[in-house]
């Protein structure tokens, strides 16, 4: 038998569901403090008007060398998030739906809307969103990497792999503000990647189909 992630809260009335281990919450804050930081830095080098947050790098020198290797960094971060959570994020037939009924996502009128397992459609857009800008990003990165890879590429190429660089960053911030704001707005989303848990009602509400998976692994009979 499976052992089951629901239990009763510390006040032992309300009921529990986990659903980020520790390491899972580590490998995800990795992730989104280096895309922040990332955004910070890459900002500063974009245009001279933001020149000043280099100061938070130690400088423009600075800011040109640690610019590169925090991209190192997400990449190794994200890709330890991808081969987790992949599986979870695979389309299904229910998403469809739930794009097909904007309004009721937007209402909250879940009556409307079929049930949805681990992750709904927005957040798996919000996945393979991610996996492929930040793919574009380590690639393009890696092309006007000066230091390692000037030999390797034209001054032609580098100038248009500048540019998708730039556009693939404006992308994964806009993802990143869409991501943090539907954390915010869904009232104890953060809670999952801050305890680890969510409770009961939350689950119910949001993931439903989620929710009686967890429930069955507790069941003798759920093998």
């Amino acid at each position: 038998m499976a052992a089951s992630s629901l239990h009763k809260g510390a006040s032992g009335g309300q009921v529990v569901v986990d659903r980020y281990t520790g390491l899972a919450r580590a490998n995800h804050w990795v992730t989104a403090i280096s895309l922040i930081l990332l955004a910070l830095s890459g900002m500063s080098l974009f245009h001279p008007a933001l020149f000043f947050l280099t100061g938070l790098f130690g400088g423009g020198q600075w800011t040109r060398i640690i610019h590169p290797w925090i991209g190192v960094v997400l990449a190794l971060s994200f890709a330890g998030l991808f081969i987790r959570f992949w599986p979870a994020n695979l389309w299904v037939r229910e998403d469809s739906v739930w794009v097909g009924n904007p309004g009721a996502v937007l209402r909250g009128d879940d009556e409307r809307l079929p049930e949805i397992g681990r992750y709904n459609a927005g957040q798996k857009l919000v996945f393979w969103g991610m996996t492929l800008l930040i793919v574009v990003l380590f690639a393009s990165g890696l092309t006007i990497w000066d230091t390692y890879f000037v030999a390797y590429t034209s001054i032609e190429t580098k100038r248009l792999v500048v540019l998708v660089h730039a556009a693939a960053a404006v992308c994964a911030i806009l993802i990143w503000i869409a991501h943090v704001y539907a954390a915010i707005w869904v009232r104890g989303t953060v809670r999952a990647m801050t305890r680890g848990s969510v409770t009961g009602g939350w689950a119910w509400r949001h993931h439903r189909k989620w929710l009686r998976e967890e429930v069955a692994k507790g069941r003798p009979d759920a093998g």
